[in-house]
């Protein structure tokens, strides 16, 4: 099983070897701002590295608004860093679910990620997969809830969208993490990545802070942790503290073997 974690973005070889991961993931540009992506400085390094890549997007996106000056920069924001992606030869680009405001209908919010597919698909489609990741909170989301993901998957299942599983999410959002592995193969069909993170707060509190798997101030059994990534089978990233990341894959090594 590969197993890595979230690094800095400047180097994220250097975090590799210093944490003695299998897998990567980082950012291409400011998560917190709408500027595409430029060429990574060490993209050449990157892409011959046997290490596998992930990408995650900027927060910012949400591809479900309803609020054009939010959801048309999202749809081409999404487009622009799957194109930085691909040419790291990363495996795919994760991008948080969204929300819509309180007084619109949620519905209207999953048939905008339709369209988003739809868009790229008459351009020949996105040049790497687009996992979408569950959330842990904030009111007609459209990943925090079972029932409204597989509402989503109706509508973007059939343009091979993957799916990325955030434990702390699920776990904030009052998911039962003993299931929650075959309840989201059920609807998607597929878990792509796993987020395997520990949470600060408590079961149910829809709070997203992560602690580490391990020696950290997690609420969650590591061993339940453990559980989840074996049943999901695909690769592990630990977007925990990073002073602990080193310590959070020895232990699930050790366990996932």
């Amino acid at each position: 099983m590969l197993i890595g974690a979230h690094v800095r973005d400047d180097d994220p070889l250097t975090a590799v070897a210093e944490r003695k991961a299998d897998v990567v993931q980082f950012f291409l540009s400011d998560p917190q701002g709408w500027k595409a992506p430029k060429p990574h400085p060490r993209g050449e390094a990157i892409q011959a590295d046997p290490v596998e890549v992930f990408i995650h997007s900027p927060y910012l996106i949400n591809v479900a608004s309803l609020n054009n000056r939010i959801r048309i920069p999202s749809r081409k924001n999404v487009t622009q860093h799957a194109d930085g992606a691909a040419a790291i030869g990363a495996k795919g680009l994760i991008v948080h679910g969204g929300h819509v405001g309180a007084t619109d209908d949620v519905e209207a919010g999953l048939d905008n990620w339709r369209k988003l597919f739809e868009r790229e698909q008459e351009k020949g489609g996105f040049k790497v997969p687009i996992l979408i990741e569950n959330t842990a909170g904030g009111e007609n989301a459209m990943t925090r809830d079972l029932e409204v993901i597989a509402r989503l998957w109706d509508k973007v299942g059939e343009f091979g969208a993957g799916f990325c599983l955030d434990t702390c999410h699920a776990f904030a959002a009052g998911w039962d993490l003993a299931t929650a592995v075959e309840r989201v193969k059920a609807i998607t069909g597929r878990i792509d990545l796993v987020h395997l993170n520990n949470s600060r707060d408590e079961f149910g509190s829809t709070r997203d802070r992560h602690a580490n798997v391990v020696q950290g101030e997690g609420t969650i059994d590591p061993e339940v942790l453990v559980a989840v990534a074996r049943e999901a089978g695909a690769p592990v990233v630990v977007e925990t503290p990073a002073d602990g990341q080193a310590a959070d894959i020895a232990y699930l090594r050790e366990q996932l073997g």
